[in-house]
């Protein structure tokens, strides 16, 4: 069943990427372009649906792909967002008894023992595991206490490994693709994301990850996470207490309420800069299964509510240079600082070698010019001209795309892309600048107050620089002596490579065109075996100038 499973996968991925190289990649190297941006939506459209068909038969690592890119809303064609947005609900249960058998041979005590009630229907099925209320017998309370308790589904582990091992492979696939592998390794990412996968089928490090958020939280009355018991609680079980709250993309609901989903966003928005700037510590699974909020029954404070963190399962750390880096992308965007921002993109090495450093500041700087402080709606509604001239104006950049991402940020970037989907879809209008610029500004502050750190730290670049520059300057003088002084020119270069790429596939084109017209006629005259020839060596050209650097 296992290796069944295994050949599925592969057989899916290679059948997606053969398409993708067909149709987005050798049709446009020859030209047809038009042709490929036509039926696009269409191909998505079949692809996001074959995906979200297996995933939910197969459910496992399937399942939790799928929950990332539905989410994606502001990165993916809206035909694939729409058909997965269905996997967050659409998990078949396991049988009960199976489920029971999970139980108790955890605890080793019967079902009965362990609960006063257990409900044999899942409140909600999930990839790795299902929820199901019950009920605990408690001494402080004969009533007992409500819970909800989380059971892993049977051979998930094995699962978990024959799913990876697939994801491997495809992995190694696409890293073939060499404007992908010079921007992202991408077998290291997968094995980072494979690490956090089987963190997340350890119940007991799930526990241990939802009481540090708590306290991170504790002086926050609006964000509430549940209670752990830990008497009830194994590597593979999970009880929680039950709290009874609204789904976060249930926006009728929240609405019926009386609270503002405009607000929702907000809050949610900004826990998560209280986590990844102050804590470092991060709910890296912010999908809308795990996000719920709570309607407060206060006289003294209507219309309050609380925002609920479930299931942490995944979440990250940030280190010091991560740390560094990102608040100064924070600080940059709050101050409209290009050249803030093109240093915070060194410090975090997410600039390809011999990236052009001047050009990616003055497309950031015009940037901010043009596209600062407007929302989703207001760019939507930009004028095609106004984009267009600022596209062409910085067309080598475009075309480049000089990034590359560091296998670190695989957590923070997942994150952050569920993250803008569901602020998105809680409020169209809503707007990233006014949440960071007050944020930006409070660590501008926290900076300057401490002045002498910073007055040292400086002095010390300072020194250093003007230290090495004696022998910098002897090193010039002495490869000018010898004639090896190089200057590097990055927009000729890019220039004269885009001038010898194109006389290369128009040469392609030509030869590709000649060998299979005369293939067509050669098969016409009767003349088979030279017909077939002709006809290899005319896919052989074109591979060459698809293919071709």
């Amino acid at each position: 069943m296992l290796r069944t499973r295994y050949r599925r996968i592969l057989w899916f991925f290679a059948r997606v990427l053969l398409s993708l190289l067909w149709w987005d990649i050798l049709l446009p190297h020859i030209g047809l372009r038009s042709l490929s941006n036509r039926n696009r939506p269409a191909r998505m459209k079949r692809i996001a649906v074959s995906f979200r068909a297996l995933a939910v038969q197969m459910g496992g690592v399937m399942i939790k792909v799928g929950q990332f890119l539905s989410a994606r809303l502001d990165v993916l064609p809206r035909e694939i967002t729409d058909e997965l947005s269905g996997l967050q609900d659409e998990v078949s249960a396991e049988r009960f008894e199976d489920i029971r058998r999970v139980v108790e041979s955890e605890f080793n005590r019967p079902l009965d023992e362990l609960f006063a009630e257990f409900d044999p229907q899942p409140l909600a099925s999930a990839s790795i595991g299902q929820v199901h209320t019950a009920r605990l017998r408690r001494a402080e309370n004969p009533a007992g206490v409500d819970v909800v308790v989380k059971v892993q589904r049977p051979m998930i582990e094995a699962i978990v490994d024959v799913d990876l091992a697939a994801f491997r492979v495809v992995a190694r696939w696409v890293d073939k693709y060499p404007p992908i592998r010079k921007r992202m390794d991408m077998p290291s990412l997968m094995e980072e994301f494979s690490r956090s996968l089987l963190e997340e089928i350890d119940y007991l490090r799930e526990g241990k990850n939802a009481e540090t958020f708590a306290e991170n939280f504790a002086n926050r009355t609006d964000i509430r996470v549940p209670l752990v018991y830990w008497s009830h609680t194994s590597r593979r079980v999970l009880c929680l207490e039950r709290i009874r709250a609204i789904k976060i993309t249930d926006y009728e609901a929240i609405d019926s309420a009386g609270i503002s989903r405009a607000e929702v966003a907000e809050r949610l928005f900004d826990t998560y800069l209280q986590q990844i700037f102050e804590d470092r510590f991060f709910h890296a699974d912010p999908h809308p299964g795990n996000l719920f909020v709570l309607p407060l029954d206060n006289p003294d404070e209507p219309g309050a509510w609380q925002l609920i963190f479930v299931d942490f399962g995944m979440t990250g750390t940030l280190n010091e240079t991560m740390l560094k880096g990102l608040t100064e992308v924070l600080i940059a965007l709050g101050l409209q600082d290009a050249a803030r921002l093109v240093k915070a993109y060194s410090t975090m090495h997410v600039l390809l070698p011999g990236a052009d450093v001047e050009a990616i500041q003055a497309a950031s700087a015009e940037a901010f010019s043009r596209f600062w402080g407007r929302t989703a709606p207001e760019l939507a509604g930009m004028g095609r001209e106004e984009i267009m001239k600022w596209a062409s104006q910085f067309a080598d950049i475009l075309y480049e795309l000089p990034f590359q991402v560091p296998e670190d940020f695989i957590l923070l970037f997942r994150c952050v892309g569920i993250l803008s989907g569901i602020c998105s879809g809680l409020n169209t209008d809503f707007n990233i600048w006014t949440q960071v610029t007050p944020y930006a500004t409070k660590l501008v502050e926290s900076q300057r107050s401490g002045g002498v750190e910073m007055i040292v730290r400086e002095a010390g670049d300072l020194l250093r620089v003007l230290v090495s520059m004696p022998r910098r300057a002897e090193n010039l003088i002495n490869r000018l002596e010898q004639g090896k002084l190089s200057v590097q020119t990055p927009d000729l270069g890019r220039q004269v490579g885009r001038l010898d790429r194109s006389v290369r596939r128009m040469a392609g084109a030509v030869v590709f065109a000649a060998f299979f017209l005369g293939a067509v006629q050669l098969y016409g005259g009767g003349y088979t075996t030279p017909a077939y020839v002709a006809l290899g060596a005319a896919l052989l050209s074109l591979a060459w100038t698809a293919f071709s650097r």
